[in-house]
């Protein structure tokens, strides 16, 4: 038989053992968030889908030589404004160049803290490679925050976990 005082410990052990991650029923999740609708301007959401306070919009776009690369032709070079956003820590959105159809011709991911202005108006401008610059027919934003960067279960089992951002489009993605 053990003692009363071994046996009184016994579930602060089990509980300690529980937290700490050494529990047969503890398991690490991941979930990706589902992307939300592409648009002109849209309230930027977080991983659970709630509005940040945060709106996005490609104010601009056109088709023009990058002034590096002139000899690689025409890019999509647009220009955006994120209202309400942080200066230094703010979201970050996927802007993607699509044809008529709406399909992902070419995509980049544009932080709000790369862009410039005051009160609460920060603008910026963005360059897209496409193959076909004279397919697109606009410059979509998507809400999804994509500035969220937290561990993975991957790459830590203890800490890692929960829901991230959705994966960034892709050419040929329809949005």
């Amino acid at each position: 038989m053990f003692p009363a005082r071994v046996l009184a410990g016994a579930p602060l052990a089990l509980v300690i053992l529980a937290l700490s991650g050494c529990s047969s029923l503890w398991q690490c999740t991941d979930t990706t968030a589902e992307r939300g609708e592409a648009g002109v301007r849209v309230q930027v959401e977080d991983t659970s889908g709630q509005p940040l306070g945060v709106i996005a919009e490609v104010v601009d776009w056109r088709l023009e030589p990058h002034p590096q690369v002139p000899s690689e032709g025409d890019r999509v070079h647009f220009d955006y404004r994120f209202d309400g956003a942080d200066e230094v820590s703010g979201p970050a959105v996927d802007a993607c160049a699509v044809d008529k159809e709406r399909v992902a011709l070419g995509c980049r991911t544009v932080h709000s803290s790369e862009a410039s202005g005051s009160d609460g108006a920060l603008t910026g401008d963005g360059w897209l490679a496409v193959e076909h610059p004279d397919q697109v027919a606009g410059v979509l934003l998507i809400p999804n925050d994509q500035s969220y960067d937290g561990p993975t279960c991957e790459t830590d089992m203890k800490d890692g976990g929960g829901t991230h951002p959705p994966a960034p489009p892709s050419t040929g993605d329809r949005l």
